[in-house]
């Protein structure tokens, strides 16, 4: 089933592994997972952005690099096959040219449509993160995973699933989660690193707490949306990402089916990332309206040459037939 991976890699020395322009805990497990899971190849770790803080509780985050590496026999791209998520690559005329003429590989969990241009092969299932396609494409292959390879994985999973809680989560998942466990990765353990490097300094709560106020709702309280403008992006997020800080705590109020953090910048990019309650599905099909993608309760978009009012607009528009068609 999943040969064509194994084709992949078997006449390469060197590979590549890159993430999409707004890594997560599980675009940075995939990554790390198959430095360690391609252990008899030379793996360097790509990204073009700084992987957050809050993300530097796993293991060999550092290994990841804004240094694009041009020599690679191969490039595997993890969590992704939406370009507008490449975009940073793509706008760079030599990493374009290169994944243009190399041979590339995607893996990906979610069940927007594969967009790229550029020639590759690809393994694209719904599952409930791409750590756990990784984890089955090990086993069917015969691809040995070492305890830190389990630990990337399970931290990964329990990233995308807020610790195996989403809607996306089914039986096969807890057998996978119990076979990482057998193969050393101690749950207990990764969520105590996970909470220690989830701790918010004073000044962080502050700014959480004017976000909180920030908050504004539409729809007869359906929907709630919060504008994270550039000077705030520039301030706080080296510390925490505000779109971490809010986005449950929107969710959660009473009432809420779409929880939105929109980001404006001052090139005229504004990105959305949206949360839906669990009788909403809906996610993927509201960034799918601004070119984006995702999951039935978690998706992003990005757009240009709008306004944070203009974007709220259009959800607010479509919202209450999505809800309608999933009711």
């Amino acid at each position: 089933m999943y040969q064509n991976f194994s084709d992949f890699i078997k006449d390469k020395k060197s590979l590549c592994i890159i993430q999409a322009e707004n890594p997560d805990g599980d675009s940075l497990g995939a990554a790390i997972s198959l430095d360690y899971l391609l252990a008899d190849h030379e793996v360097s770790l790509y990204c073009p952005v700084d992987i957050p803080k809050y993300l530097h509780y796993f293991k060999d985050w550092s290994r990841v690099t804004n240094e694009f590496n041009f020599r690679a026999d191969g490039y595997i791209i993890v969590d992704t096959a939406a370009e507008i998520l490449l975009s940073k690559l793509i706008d760079d005329a030599a990493i374009k040219n290169r994944l243009y003429s190399a041979p590339v590989f995607v893996l990906d969990h979610h069940e927007t449509e594969d967009d790229l241009n550029f020639p590759h092969d690809k393994i694209i299932e719904n599952r409930p993160a791409c750590c756990d396609l990784i984890y089955h494409i090990a086993k069917e292959q015969g691809i040995e995973i070492n305890k830190d390879a389990a630990e990337a994985i399970f931290q990964g999973i329990l990233s995308d699933t807020l610790g195996l809680t989403s809607a996306s989560v089914t039986a096969e998942t807890f057998e996978t989660a119990a076979e990482l466990t057998r193969l050393g990765a101690d749950v207990s353990v990764l969520e105590d690193l996970r909470r220690e490097f989830m701790k918010k300094s004073p000044r962080i709560l502050d700014y959480k707490a004017d976000l909180i106020k920030r908050i504004e709702y539409s729809l007869d309280g359906q929907v709630a949306t919060v504008l994270i403008p550039w000077d705030d992006i520039r301030e706080y997020s080296d510390e925490y990402n505000p779109n971490v800080l809010i986005l449950e705590e929107m969710r959660l109020v009473e009432g809420v089916k779409v929880a939105v953090a929109i980001k404006t910048y001052p090139d005229g990019k504004v990105t959305g990332k949206i949360r839906t309650a669990s009788d909403a599905p809906i996610a993927e099909k509201i960034a799918g309206y601004f070119g984006g993608g995702g999951h039935p309760f978690a998706a992003g978009f990005r757009t240009y040459d709008t306004t944070y009012e203009e974007v709220v607009a259009d959800i607010i528009k479509i919202t209450p037939e999505l809800l309608n068609e999933n009711n």
